[in-house]
């Protein structure tokens, strides 16, 4: 690269901050107003040219040492370099041809490009596009991001290609290291709200309806959300990328507006409530179960589900002894916060309707 360039690529490297009032239209707004909010500070950003991608890679995926950060090859063990079982330096190991594991480096679309009909300016946009191992790549393919504990085949650092553990979903999928799973959960929510009602004619995939993600998928990723914090390479990838094309991962900046849009992960704890309720099976089709708590008899019992936007439904449901068996099949696909009450207590939960 000239001086110039460099010397460019510092700039963006070191100073592209949160602009001051960047984030102010979502103050306030939770859900599907929040979400929308985030889509219209993000939207409309500078495109950088998939050629370009390659010379963004300097500044944006180097480490500490200069060479590439792959997410598919290194090691993260606490410190800033890991332990990878191969390492590549910018330009020269780029893809190219490759067969084995540490080969060459190429351009991972983390959010597959054949799920948005590999168009401008998704096709591009570096916010979900990393450099990474050509074969690893490869044997990711399109498959989803998940949990895989009977693996078909394993990368050098510990990656998995598999049949989904995760509950809802038992295809073949992809799970990166758990020090990188937060990386692409933010990434995907990303992809969700940057393209946000810009997805007519986007073919979808076992993990997405057009931009927005599946029960199953979405519950996932607001897991590796939570487990897996922001690390200071998300940061100043996000200050980089900002100084390029001129918009943010707000997930980045502000790690709650994912629960704040999608609500918390089913099965964690829910802060502000008063009593929690286990429901199962959970993501569920067409009924489910409620374990009633010592005391609460069915005299006078509500229930009601409240969806993402706000909409309300009283589903049926039959009482024998303890247990009430609720009927959820006219209740549309998507995530719903449960409330069960009598005139002495209130009780909460989460349910995932498939």
């Amino acid at each position: 690269m000239t001086l110039s360039i460099v010397f460019t690529l510092f700039i963006l490297h070191g100073f592209s901050q949160i602009p001051p009032g960047y984030y102010d239209p979502a103050n306030g707004k939770t859900g599907v107003a929040l979400q929308a909010a985030l889509h219209n500070i993000i939207k409309g950003h500078t495109i950088i040219s998939y050629s370009g991608l390659w010379t963004a890679y300097y500044t944006t995926d180097d480490k500490p040492n200069g060479k590439v950060w792959d997410m598919y090859s290194d090691v993260p063990n606490g410190t800033p370099n890991g332990n990878p079982p191969y390492t590549y330096t910018f330009g020269t190991n780029q893809c190219g041809n490759y067969s084995n594991e540490g080969d060459c480096y190429n351009r991972e679309h983390s959010w597959p490009k054949s799920w948005s009909n590999d168009t401008p300016p998704m096709n591009s946009d570096i916010f979900h596009i990393y450099p990474t191992d050509g074969k690893v790549n490869g044997m990711r393919d399109n498959y989803p991001y998940g949990t895989v504990t009977s693996p078909s085949w394993t990368s050098m650092n510990g990656s998995k290609l598999g049949p989904c553990t995760w509950p809802g979903y038992s295809g073949t999928v992809f799970e990166p290291l758990d020090g990188y799973k937060g990386d692409f959960a933010r990434t995907y929510f990303y992809m969700s709200t940057r393209y946000y009602t810009e997805d007519g004619g986007w073919p979808g995939s076992p993990a997405t309806t057009g931009a927005q993600l599946k029960p199953w998928a979405l519950q996932l990723m607001l897991q590796w959300n939570n487990n897996d914090p922001v690390s200071q390479k998300e940061i100043d990838r996000n200050n980089t990328v900002y100084g390029m094309q001129h918009n943010r991962n707000p997930f980045i900046d502000h790690p709650e507006y994912a629960n704040e849009i999608w609500g918390n992960p089913v099965g964690t704890q829910d802060i502000g409530m008063q009593y929690r309720l286990t429901l199962y099976p959970n993501p569920a089709t067409d009924h489910c179960s409620i374990e009633l708590p010592a005391g609460m008899n069915g005299k006078n019992l509500k229930l009601m589900f409240i969806s993402a936007t706000g909409i309300r439904f009283l589903p049926s449901c039959v009482q024998n002894g303890q247990t009430l068996s609720v009927d959820i099949q006219s209740l549309p696909g998507g995530i719903y916060f449960m409330i069960l009450y009598d005139a002495s207590a209130t009780y909460h939960a989460k349910l995932v309707k498939a």
